[in-house]
C-alpha cells in the first residue's frame, strides 16, 4: 500500500473512532463528578440541619438558665431538676 493511502485511513477512520473513546470516557468522568458533588451536596445540607436543630435546643437551655438567674422568686433548685428531667428524655 502506499504510504498516503494508509496516512488517510489512519486520519479518516482512526483518528474519529479515537476522539469517540475518548469523549465517551470524558462523558463518564463528567458523570462520576456530578454524582459525587450531588452526594456531598446532600450530607453537607442533613449536616447543616442537625448542627441547627442542636444550636436551636442550645438556645432553649441558655433562655431557660437566663430566666431562672434573673428570676428572684422561683424556687432555682426545682428549676435545675426540671432541666435535668428534660435532658434526660
Amino acid at each position: 500500500m502506499d504510504a498516503t493511502l494508509i496516512f488517510f485511513f489512519v486520519i479518516v477512520v482512526g483518528l474519529p473512532v479515537v476522539m469517540g473513546i475518548g469523549y465517551a470516557g470524558f462523558e463518564r468522568w463528567l458523570k462520576h463528578k456530578e454524582a459525587m458533588s450531588e452526594a456531598i451536596t446532600a450530607q453537607t445540607a442533613e449536616k447543616a440541619a442537625q448542627y441547627a436543630a442542636h444550636t436551636e435546643r442550645l438556645e432553649r437551655r441558655v433562655r431557660v438558665l437566663e430566666r431562672i438567674a434573673t428570676d428572684r422568686g422561683v424556687d432555682v433548685a426545682e428549676e435545675i431538676e426540671n432541666l435535668r428531667d428534660q435532658s434526660m428524655n
